[in-house]
């Protein structure tokens, strides 16, 4: 089955919580009036798109029913469509892994599916024919070390560590140094999600960011947050929180085929404005695939 095909049946649950309610209440309303906005927009916040963002939805498609003037309900349904993959669309959505080495930072709290999610990366850039390295730089939870290390060996990549405890910034230096005697091409380091200690965790980013300045100013960097799509409006809140402590450069959404909260894609995208760059619809290694706009509406409109 193909990645389109998977992520067709991964957001099966999200389809029925907006896409078959969206169809009932076309059913329901033959003419496009007030009432059928508003059973709309009722839709679109309980499958957590968000209120804001199913608001300014629900008001763009207003203003093109007006201006195409759309009197029969069953033409909102393509509006809608359009609306939502306009929203989504975003130049930046596929890794930057330009200069040698690139550096890839991975964070999010813990049990969001960050140590796979880094597995995954790391498999999917050595499937494109790049040397990978990664850097155990979580150093503070006793199994993340140990845990990277077992995804290190499944996908066949080394792992830089130290001992539990020790400086995060010193483990990305050495990874760096382990990076650039060995030619490899991308470096993912694993830090930290300690979100209820902001300021520590603000401190020990500043200074893996200061190892990553001094040891490669010309490479690229992409810092990415590792969602859990489950928590629906919660994820909303981890991506405002990490965004305010570290400049986000995209977000790895994860299993979104276990979830009816699919639409916190679009609330991602439209109230913080950082890019998802990597979805994740299953367990498998292969799960994890670059974000296409267009692709996740079609499925999601079951198309």
């Amino acid at each position: 089955m193909g990645f389109f095909a998977r992520l067709k049946e991964g957001l099966s649950k999200t389809r029925s919580a907006i896409t078959e309610r969206v169809d009932e209440v076309i059913k329901t309303f033959k003419k496009v009036d007030e009432e059928l906005f508003e059973e709309l927009e009722e839709v679109l916040i309980t499958a957590d798109v968000g209120v804001n963002t199913s608001m300014e939805i629900i008001g763009r498609l207003r203003v093109a029913c007006k201006e195409k003037k759309v009197a029969d309900s069953s033409e909102v349904k393509t509006l809608l469509k359009e609306i939502m993959s306009e929203m989504l669309i975003s130049e930046d959505s596929h890794l930057n892994v330009a200069g040698s080495p690139s550096v890839i930072m991975v964070i999010g709290v813990n049990g969001v599916g960050k140590t796979t999610s880094i597995a995954k990366i790391a498999n999917k850039l050595k499937n494109e024919g790049k040397k990978v390295l990664l850097a155990a730089g979580d150093t503070f939870r006793a199994a993340a070390i140990d845990q990277l290390q077992i995804w290190g060996d499944r996908v066949g990549t080394d792992v830089i560590k130290h001992q539990e405890g020790a400086d995060p910034a010193a483990v990305v230096y050495d990874a760096i140094q382990a990076a650039k005697s060995r030619k490899m091409d991308v470096v993912i380091c694993d830090t930290a999600g300690r979100l209820h200690n902001k300021k520590n965790l603000m401190e020990e980013l500043r200074k893996i960011f200061k190892v990553v300045d001094r040891e490669l100013p010309d490479s690229s960097r992409e810092v990415l947050l590792v969602l859990d799509a489950t928590t629906g409006q919660n994820a909303v809140n981890q991506a405002k929180l990490f965004n305010e402590v570290a400049e986000i450069t995209g977000i790895v959404l994860t299993k979104l085929d276990g979830t009816a909260k699919g639409g916190i894609v679009i609330a991602i995208k439209a109230e913080q404005n950082i890019p998802v760059k990597l979805i994740g619809v299953g367990e498998k290694m292969d799960d994890l695939q670059e974000f296409n706009s267009k692709e996740f509406v079609d499925a999601l409109f079951g198309e």
